[in-house]
């Protein structure tokens, strides 16, 4: 299990959920806001989106192939930082499994190199520039989480059946950047955590029409609980670590 922390033990904080717009996302931010020890919770989405229309909301998207709108983003977050508004909680609910005329593979017969970079673009590069523009800006002193949503299939130790090639390499590559960041991260802020976690299969546009029978599909309100659970519950030690909705750590 996750570790034995006794949660954020401070107030008048500010969290930010990147990915908003997606059904997870937005369930996340519903619940943070909710949340007392939150003074405010930034919801950033691509421009346009529902997320990024409100005065608390930031246009960020990591699907462009430059990063200035993630620079820009992190420099907004900044000034309330440095108003004294503490970074403590970040959470990367983005994530590509199918769309734009692209489908999970079942053969390396289907392997195609547009698809391939669309999910690394999506799954890896752009969640290594967020770390690289938001870890910065995490406190030096206390807890503070930087969580991104991996997937159970990108374990490469669980791999039993195969398929699905451009979705398990690229969350497979986020998660060696996550640890590899973790490492970092620690040396400059030892008590901040950088972690990746799998949220299960959960009834939204990315996973649920891939819903098996016999697996448990979670309401987006009902996963994110169990993932705000689990980020409340770990510690300094877990950081660099890969965990399910439980709290388990997966194999790599």
């Amino acid at each position: 299990m996750a570790g034995d922390a006794d949660g954020f033990n401070f107030s008048g904080v500010l969290a930010l959920v990147i990915g908003a717009r997606g059904g997870l996302g937005a369930a996340l931010c519903q619940q943070l806001r909710g949340d007392p020890r939150f003074r405010q919770v930034l919801a950033a989405g691509r421009r346009g989106d529902p997320a990024s229309s409100t005065d608390t909301g930031i246009d960020l998207d990591i699907t462009l192939p430059d990063e200035s709108s993630i620079a820009t983003a992190a420099a907004h977050v900044d000034t309330r930082v440095k108003a004294g508004m503490p970074l403590r909680l970040v959470i990367d609910a983005t994530g590509f499994l199918h769309g734009n005329s692209f489908e999970p593979e079942k053969s390396w017969r289907q392997l195609d190199a547009a698809h391939m970079a669309h999910a690394f673009a999506i799954n890896a590069i752009g969640p290594a520039l967020l770390m690289k523009h938001f870890l910065p800006l995490l406190p030096r002193s206390g807890k503070a989480v930087f969580a991104t949503l991996s997937a159970k299939v990108g374990s490469i130790g669980d791999n039993r059946l195969g398929g699905w090639y451009s979705y398990r390499a690229s969350k497979a590559a986020l998660n060696q950047l996550v640890h590899t960041a973790a490492i970092e991260l620690a040396r400059q802020q030892p008590q901040a955590i950088c972690v990746a976690l799998h949220p299960g299969t959960v009834d939204t546009r990315l996973s649920s029409r891939f819903a098996k029978s016999g697996l448990e599909v979670q309401t987006p309100e009902a996963a994110a609980a169990r993932l705000l659970a689990v980020i409340d519950g770990l510690s300094a030690k877990d950081t660099g670590g890969f965990f399910n909705h439980h709290g388990e750590p997966l194999p790599w």
